[in-house]
């Protein structure tokens, strides 16, 4: 079975390294907020290209203390996408916030900003831009409509570690950027974890407050915070993956240019890279009209295939009916009913990669 990640074959292909990074860590005895920890907030935002990283529980929970961070609460409205994970959402009501919908670039799947403006109103305090599947939203014309508003722009980066926009990569380019190291990401832990990234020196320093109580010193609070700390071992585990992310994107990269050959011929919709950007194909995502006869055609031929993601979260049971912007997000609503998710992980073999081409190209 060719699965569609395979996050233990990346433990395996740095398993020495990672396996002496738990093991220290073990041994020093401090398992919580530590050297590591640190440490890697430091390579973290380095790398990003940006002055301050937090580490969290998840990536979920850098949304909710970034927006909390931003002042964002009760009465708030903040716009995103329904075409993300959950998360992004529920970080928004995690604040208090309400969601405010918009609909998707068709080409892209990210954020439309020719959509944004018919929806802000007085309580507009945010939008959040999710850059998906490794491909960056429209970020500077997002965060010119911002600016114009008095608006705070923090981005979605869950799915999109590496990723470049116009030289700089994704996550140093709004007021915070929220990333997630679930085990699946293209810089995955053992476990979840998150990070909080900013060029803001005010911001860091309530981000830093309310992952961990509101403790300035511990045991004191100084402002009302929560418990959502990014343990030790995972950022040990982190640390090392970090070493190889650009080279493991490159081999994200080298697999979709055999998938964008295998399939040029096939009629399928095939991913679209923005202009001056660098897609790192967290997710190689085609569309068809016949999406769930292809989907059971590999299947059949033992090829993982998901969709990512096959219900939209305002039409999902939780949400239905009471999010703002839900009755005007057709292009949202057709992707959701078309995409599907190849096989993509950096230790994917190429002739794997051609050999799901040809199932496809069969049906």
């Amino acid at each position: 079975m060719i699965l569609a990640a395979n996050p233990g074959a990346q433990y395996l292909s740095h398993k020495a390294e990672i396996d002496a990074a738990i093991a220290e860590v073990l041994v020093r005895g401090r398992y919580i907020l530590g050297e590591q920890s640190s440490s890697f907030e430091d390579e973290f935002a380095t790398y990003i290209g940006a002055k301050y990283g937090i580490g969290v529980g998840s990536g979920t929970e850098a949304l909710h203390l970034a927006l909390r961070a931003c002042e964002v609460g009760n009465g708030d409205e903040v716009i995103t996408v329904a075409h993300t994970a959950v998360a992004t959402v529920s970080a928004i009501e995690l604040c208090g916030a309400t969601p405010v919908l918009v609909d998707i670039e068709p080409e892209y799947y990210t954020l439309d900003p020719s959509k944004i403006e018919a929806v802000i109103t007085p309580r507009t305090k945010a939008i959040i831009p999710v850059h998906l599947y490794g491909q960056p939203a429209n970020i500077t014309r997002i965060q010119e409509i911002a600016s114009h508003y008095g608006l705070r722009v923090i981005e979605d980066c869950a799915q999109s570690h590496g990723a470049i926009y116009q030289g700089r990569k994704v996550g140093a380019w709004g007021d915070m950027s929220c990333f997630s190291f679930y085990p699946t990401k293209n810089l995955g832990a053992i476990g979840d974890g998150g990070m909080v990234v900013t060029n803001d020196a005010k911001l860091a320093e309530q981000a830093r407050l309310l992952r961990e109580y509101g403790w300035a010193e511990r045991y004191v609070s100084h402002i009302a915070g929560w418990n959502s700390r990014l343990d030790e071992i995972q950022a040990a585990v982190l640390r090392v993956k970090l070493r190889y992310l650009d080279e493991d994107n490159g081999k994200r990269v080298s697999l979709a240019g055999i998938y964008n050959q295998e399939l040029s011929s096939t009629g399928l919709v095939l991913p679209k890279q923005r202009a001056d950007t660098m897609h790192v194909y967290h997710l190689y995502v085609i569309r068809s009209a016949h999406r769930d006869e292809l989907q059971a055609h590999l299947k059949k031929h033992d090829v993982g295939a998901l969709v990512h993601y096959p219900v939209p979260v305002h039409l999902q049971p939780a949400y239905l009916g009471r999010l703002p912007g839900s009755d005007v997000l057709p292009e949202t609503e057709v992707a959701a009913t078309q995409i599907l998710s190849l096989p993509m992980f950096p230790e994917l073999l190429p002739e794997k990669a051609h050999s799901i081409g040809k199932i496809i190209r069969a049906f």
